[in-house]
């Protein structure tokens, strides 16, 4: 009895035994690790961003130089055709637009009598020498970032000069002009290498859909920009007639270029066709791309609601109102 029960025991410890082995077996073939030919998470360092240098900003040509061979009565016929539109050039007449431009160099920055200046300018301490002129009359947004001048600025580098030397001869003392080792230092100094000239983008290209922008119109706010920049050089009311540009009364739906009284350049007699909302859109962002030789000297208006505000704004100018566009 005892060797029958001896028998049973043994045989369930050996088949124990092998079902142990039986399943190591199978547990090793349910978890064998295979391994991986290559990372799972494949890590590259950053490829380097292609860069272009973008072109550095030439400036304007030293001013002594030019000042030499300068014609004040050039630079006085050429304020008188644009500037004269924003500032006085008699003593005593007091501000425009713009401050009187009577005694401007050798004047501290931001002190004419009578004109508020913009705290751009105001920032800028010290005389109106013929240097920071120069800089001004270049790029007035690049001299005082935030000024509250339109005017986009004098790229002719000779007739900078002539402006600048006209506006010497306003006072009862003008200033001196730059000496002979002025000039010889002037041009000792490495003329700029102009930048190269990028191809030119369609007007208009970027500009976002127009109709949306004009459905949130607010043409009181169109008004009021005008009011402040544009009155200097345009009339708004129907028989105005023309200021240093065309009367903008009935401006939307009629013909570019056709207003009576009023000399348009070439470049804007070659863009046949009415004023629609959209070439208004494109003329009014940058007028020197929508008709490459304007006489506009207007830089334009880039914030795209304000430019829609000024849109809606022209087109209530009329009795019988354009229909807005659909969204």
């Amino acid at each position: 009895m005892e060797s029958m029960e001896s028998t049973k025991i043994a045989a369930a410890v050996l088949v124990a035994g092998i079902a142990f082995v039986g399943l190591g077996v199978v547990s090793d073939n349910l978890s064998y690790e295979k391994r991986l030919t290559h990372p799972v998470l494949d890590i590259k360092g950053a490829e380097p961003a292609a860069t272009t240098a973008a072109p550095a900003e030439t400036g304007p040509k030293p001013i002594e130089p030019l000042l030499v061979s300068a014609v004040p009565a050039d630079g006085e016929a050429y304020t008188h055709k644009i500037c004269i539109a924003c500032h006085n050039f008699k003593e005593g007449a007091g501000a425009k637009v713009g401050p009187n431009l009577y005694g401007v160099v050798g004047r501290e920055q931001a002190s004419a009598p009578g004109f508020e200046y913009s705290s751009a300018l105001k920032a800028h301490h010290g005389k109106w020498t013929y240097d920071n002129l120069n800089e001004w009359l270049y790029k007035p947004a690049a001299y005082a970032k935030g000024t509250k001048m339109a005017y986009a600025g004098l790229s002719d580098d000779k007739l900078r000069a002539d402006v600048i030397d006209y506006l010497r001869t306003l006072s009862p003392n003008p200033e001196p002009l730059p000496t002979p080792d002025q000039v010889k230092a002037a041009e000792a100094k490495e003329a700029p290498v102009p930048a190269p000239a990028a191809a030119a983008a369609p007007a208009g290209e970027d500009l976002p859909p127009l109709a949306p922008l004009l459905a949130k119109a607010n043409p009181a706010d169109g008004q009021a920009y005008t009011k402040k920049i544009c009155i200097a050089c345009h009339n708004f009311a129907e028989g105005a007639g023309a200021k240093m540009g065309p009367d903008l009364y009935g401006v939307v739906g009629r013909e570019r270029a056709s207003m009576p009284g009023y000399e348009y350049s070439a470049a804007l007699k070659g863009k046949p066709g009415k004023w629609t909302y959209d070439t208004l859109n494109e003329w009014l962002y940058k007028p020197s791309a929508f008709a490459h030789g304007t006489k506009m000297a207007y830089a334009g208006l880039s914030d795209p609601q304000l430019r829609a505000d000024v849109i809606d704004y022209l087109h209530t100018l009329s009795k019988n109102p354009e229909p807005l566009p659909a969204k």
